[in-house]
């Protein structure tokens, strides 16, 4: 489908629409459980901050584990099969849930249980989605296809983060479960229709160790300027990010004292940002070239972070939307740079690998940021651990600034013409990546 065929994506690519749609449904039950889970350890379980850090530590501890060997493995399979299945195995997890607790056996353990293995659904589904989207879309409908998904995944977050405290204080926190669970079932509905069908991946004249093939993406990570830039800023700024976001709705419960349907409008208020950033990325990027975007967006806006330790009752909580607002903008309008970058720059054949290399540093500082947010909320209080957290925020940034990317105006387009032309100040290298 070339680019410019008439109509945008949604309207005139079939398969296209379904996966967004799967995408974009499984997004909003992830929100909704994003603040239906802590609230559940909070209100029902009474669990303490620490417990609170490790309940969503847990659910990123498997990109740990597992992150590297997904990857080889999303290459070695096909990617939409593993997305149906990762889908099936969220749907069945989150509705063990309200199951649990109508029968009396809903404990803090079985949270951590659930959050565990639909942390390890995740990974292979995030990893396997990542590089089936440029085998779906011809390379000219990439950068529209990631600035769609990006930006209806921050709208379904917002719509889902407000759901989620509405329904947790009229219904209860352990009845929005349901919700998620159901979006899992129009996620697989919409993948099982999707038409298209992968080229089967080439197998290597000799069975490959799987230990060589993790080698391999490592070594494009840690050997490449940019995409070691980028990864060692993601591993950064998400162990601030994910710290304060785990305990910030046991500060907004406990330390100002919110309601749970006031404590999910205000999260949502402030994600609302992730749709502005959608919006404008491609913009500014075309407009000031794509690695000064970055630096825009990924080191001016969430200076904001800032403003959310200050958060109050009454006029008090516009300072957390303020916040809020300026960090969701910043991060969702940086992945849909990061994002187009990757499919356009990395070899089709290594794409899972190169993912998951770079997720796992990335994503493998989550549960770390996400314990000492509840290390520091136990020994220091909530206020504190979050100025510490969201101090962090902005000063990740400054890995990029100091990098390639603070000296060149755009990011590399391919690997040839990377080699062949150098960006920027420093003699040219090879591919990269980011959050």
């Amino acid at each position: 489908m070339s680019a410019d065929a008439r109509g945008g994506l949604l309207r005139r690519h079939r398969d296209f629409r379904l996966l967004w749609c799967g995408e974009t449904a499984g997004r909003f039950g992830a929100s909704v459980s994003g603040v239906a889970m802590p609230l559940i350890a909070v209100t029902d379980l009474h669990a303490s901050t620490f417990e609170i850090g490790l309940l969503f530590a847990a659910s990123w501890a498997p990109w740990l584990v597992i992150g590297l060997p997904a990857g080889v493995w999303v290459d070695r399979l096909p990617r939409r099969p593993i997305m149906l299945a990762t889908a099936a195995l969220s749907l069945g997890l989150f509705a063990t849930v309200p199951v649990a607790s109508w029968l009396g056996v809903l404990s803090t353990g079985l949270l951590l249980a659930v959050a565990l293995l639909s942390g390890t659904a995740a990974v292979f589904f995030q990893t396997a989605y990542t590089a089936y989207l440029p085998s779906l879309l011809d390379p000219a409908d990439q950068p529209e296809g990631n600035a769609k998904l990006h930006g209806s995944a921050s709208a379904a977050q917002i719509a889902g983060l407000g759901s989620g405290g509405l329904i947790a204080q009229l219904a209860g926190a352990v009845n929005g479960m349901l919700t998620n669970a159901a979006t899992f079932l129009v996620s697989l509905v919409c993948l099982s229709r999707i038409r298209h069908r992968e080229a089967p991946p080439a197998r290597p004249d000799r069975p490959r160790a799987l230990g060589r093939e993790i080698g391999e993406g490592l070594r494009l990570v840690a050997g490449d300027r940019w995409l070691r830039a980028l990864t060692l800023f993601g591993a950064a700024s998400n162990l601030s990010l994910m710290g304060f976001q785990s305990i910030q709705v046991a500060f907004l419960v406990r330390e100002v004292g919110l309601a749970p349907g006031t404590v999910g409008g205000l999260i949502a208020a402030g994600a609302s940002g992730g749709v502005a950033g959608a919006f404008a990325a491609r913009r500014v990027a075309a407009r000031i070239g794509t690695a000064r975007a970055m630096i825009l967006f990924e080191l001016c806006l969430p200076v904001l972070a800032l403003l959310i330790p200050l958060t109050t009752k009454g006029t008090g909580v516009l300072v957390y939307v303020a916040g809020g607002f300026g960090v969701s903008a910043g991060v969702v309008a940086g992945n849909v740079i990061k994002s187009g970058f990757q499919q356009r720059y990395c070899p089709s054949d290594l794409l899972g690998r190169i993912t998951a290399s770079t997720a796992v540093l990335n994503y493998g500082t989550i549960p770390l940021g996400a314990l000492l947010a509840g290390v520091l909320g136990t020994a220091l209080g909530l206020r504190p651990a979050m100025w510490i957290t969201t101090a962090g925020v902005p000063l990740a940034a400054l890995v990029l600034l100091f990098s390639p990317i603070g000296r060149t105006r755009d990011l590399p387009t391919s690997r040839t013409g990377e080699a062949a032309a150098p960006t920027g100040r420093e003699a040219p290298s090879q591919p990269a990546a980011s959050k």
